[in-house]
């Protein structure tokens, strides 16, 4: 009993002689621990969730974004990216973005259309002529209306990404109107995107794009409209025989922050995100048109897939076909932006 007394004095003792020499704060000191907590602390941490492969034109901005901003901000952003639906769906990602589970997207315009009908708008068929009118429409007016319509649901547009025209794809070939008919067709929910395949006697399918392999496979689905690096990125092109080469729709992407986070964020944080995101989107409008040449020049020499190209003559008759959906969503989308559009289109 005397022993363990006698360790136990011997104990508390050392430990007071420790205390009143600094050695507590000397040893803490010395470790850096409160520098290195102080770091962590100041850190801002952006969760960047998106449905798509790493290696698509979304994924590859997201990621050369991310790295910016460490850049710029010298690491007290950290933007941490979650590609593949990782996180979430593209059908529940905007609600998470509202909550402020995350803090970045980067939806397709269709998802967006579901909360805002504004949307609809660059859904509509043959909207675009050429990657000149994508970005003088995301740069000027056009944008900046719709970047307005997302202020009342706390998110702020930062920027609208590329991705390319879109194509059809199914088991059989499509040259004419008519070989449309019967098949059915995976879309990402939205009402114009239905209207158009009903305008062609098509069944339209809302299927989440991580899944359209599996249903293609399946043969749950026909077929789909997808832009070339998808095609090639997700494998479609094992799962489909035939690709038309309309450009009929276009697939691009409005990158979203959660307005409350950004609220609090300090204004230089704010402009060095801001310099970031302006250098990432110049880069993305030339890395998806040349993925998508590059990629598309994969898909002739290296897949089973058989690709027709529309004439001319043959692109005027989809596009009278298609047309009346304009005057069919006017009162939806707004005058305002529809009447933008068609001021864009007559420049060409």
């Amino acid at each position: 009993m005397r022993s363990f007394v006698s360790i136990g004095l011997f104990i508390v003792v050392g430990l007071l002689a420790a205390l009143a020499t600094g050695f507590r704060s000397d040893l803490f000191t010395q470790l850096g621990y409160d520098q290195e907590q102080e770091k962590l602390q100041q850190r801002i941490i952006i969760k960047f969730s998106h449905v798509v492969a790493e290696n698509t034109p979304k994924g590859l901005a997201a990621a050369k974004f991310s790295s910016l901003v460490n850049e710029k901000t010298g690491g007290k952003v950290e933007v941490q990216v979650f590609p593949n639906g990782i996180l979430h769906s593209d059908e529940t990602e905007i609600p998470a973005l509202q909550r402020g589970d995350i803090q970045m997207i980067a939806p397709a315009f269709s998802k967006l259309s579901n909360l805002i009908p504004a949307w609809l708008a660059l859904d509509l068929p043959y909207v675009f002529l050429d990657q000149q009118d994508v970005e003088r429409a995301f740069r000027g007016e056009i944008g900046e209306m719709l970047f307005q319509t997302l202020e009342p649901h706390n998110m702020k547009g930062l920027a609208l990404w590329s991705n390319g025209f879109k194509q059809m794809t199914s088991n059989k070939p499509i040259r004419t109107l008519e070989d449309f008919a019967g098949q059915r067709f995976r879309i990402m929910r939205s009402h114009v995107l239905e209207t158009q395949f009903q305008a062609l006697n098509a069944k339209a399918v809302p299927i989440p794009f991580n899944e359209t392999y599996s249903q293609l496979e399946k043969g749950v689905i026909d077929g789909g409209e997808n832009t070339i690096s998808n095609i090639y990125t997700k494998r479609l092109y094992q799962v489909q025989k035939y690709m038309t080469t309309s450009n009929h729709g276009y697939l691009g992407y409005a990158v979203i922050v959660n307005q409350d986070f950004w609220n609090k964020l300090p204004t230089d944080i704010q402009d060095k995100i801001l310099e970031a995101m302006k250098e990432t989107t110049e880069w993305n409008y030339d890395q998806a048109a040349a993925m998508n040449e590059q990629q598309l020049k994969l898909l002739k020499e290296n897949s089973r897939l058989q690709i027709y190209e529309l004439a001319p003559e043959e692109r005027t008759v989809w596009k009278q076909a298609l047309y009346p959906i304009y005057d069919q969503y006017t009162p939806v989308i707004g005058e305002e932006i529809v009447s933008k559009l068609k001021q864009l289109q007559e420049q060409r």
